[in-house]
């Protein structure tokens, strides 16, 4: 399967490629400059917004520390009139960096590597922060807060909108059998923060050291983060589903980007890709009975936040020996 992004540039690499040399990737060169900017003070009683633009705190490395982009983005935001002058870093929006990669320092950003998020831009300042600043590759317009993405058949989905630019990202996911990268286009896909120990891989790591190479099938897969941790720990099958069909395209650009090759089944429904070792569905869990005629060793369930497992792990249960929820 050949992968290229949406927007028609080479925005989606090898995972191999996006993990070479990345714990330097947001570091500083020794001339990088640094601007102490308070988050919760107004941004225009600390810097005079005439001076912000492309040059400021620039350096000849073609990086930008973070809090200095975010003040170039709020800079627009101000002139176009969507934030007062009493805005501050911390109200502006948020800043989502790709590749999404936990550091222990303020990280320095190079071109194209941010997507942002507010609840209150338009798609004139949108447009112009994507002229002007860089370092940002997309715009979104949406609240946070809100889970992007789809519950079941009988629900609606909810999604951000693009208002400008790019907004596929990349979030490295560290797991016990190598890092993942894990892409996503924001505006369909649920947000997650890099962390150090991610509790939902925790929990599936423990269902995994009961078995040796066992079937798996992940019930709502979205981008394919915990199915392909599943391929990375040996399993001999994994079966990937999820009703939301945004979810199921980045989970094969996942696999793709992972190093699992895809092909595709030619359907729209039932069966919609397979590998080596593992096929990919997109149908309401409550109807996955009616396409699989075996039993798997385990089946997980990772729903939204706040919705009712029961229905989930009842049609689960009916597939698998060990229903892991997520």
């Amino acid at each position: 399967m050949e992968i290229k992004c949406r927007c028609g540039d080479k925005c989606i690499k090898p995972v191999s490629e996006v993990l070479k040399d990345i714990e330097l990737f947001y570091k500083p060169c020794r001339d990088c400059k640094t601007e102490k900017i308070r988050k919760f003070s107004p941004l225009a009683e600390q810097i005079n917004l005439d001076e912000i633009d492309n040059r400021f705190g620039n350096c000849k490395c073609g990086k930008r520390q973070l809090d200095i982009v975010m003040a170039h983005v709020l800079k627009v935001m101000i002139d176009e009139g969507i934030k007062d002058k009493k805005a501050n870093l911390r109200n502006a929006c948020v800043p989502l960096i790709t590749p999404g990669y936990l550091t222990d320092y303020v990280p320095f950003l190079p071109e194209n590597s941010l997507v942002i998020l507010s609840s209150e831009m338009n798609k004139e300042c949108a447009e112009r922060v994507i002229k002007e600043v860089p370092e940002v590759k997309g715009v979104l317009k949406g609240d946070a807060r809100k889970t992007v993405g789809i519950k079941d058949s009988d629900s609606s989905p909810h999604i951000y909108e693009l208002l400008a630019g790019c907004d596929l990202r990349c979030d490295i996911i560290q797991t016990p059998y190598g890092a993942l990268g894990i892409y996503k286009y924001q505006h369909e896909i649920h947000i997650e923060f890099p962390q150090v120990h991610s509790p939902k891989i925790e929990i599936l790591e423990k269902a995994l050291k009961d078995y040796n190479n066992p079937s798996v099938l992940d019930c709502t897969c979205g981008p394919g983060s915990l199915g392909i941790t599943c391929l990375k720990a040996g399993a001999r099958k994994v079966v990937f589903n999820d009703i939301w069909h945004p979810a199921i395209e980045t989970t094969l650009i996942n696999l793709e980007a992972n190093g699992f090759p895809v092909k595709f089944s030619g359907s729209e429904e039932e069966l919609i890709a397979s590998g080596n070792n593992f096929e990919v569905y997109s149908t309401d869990i409550r109807e996955l009975v009616n396409y699989l005629d075996e039993k798997y060793d385990i089946c997980i369930v990772d729903t939204f936040p706040g919705v009712d497992t029961t229905e989930f792990i009842e049609a689960a249960g009916k597939l698998g020996k060990n229903v892991v929820v997520i």
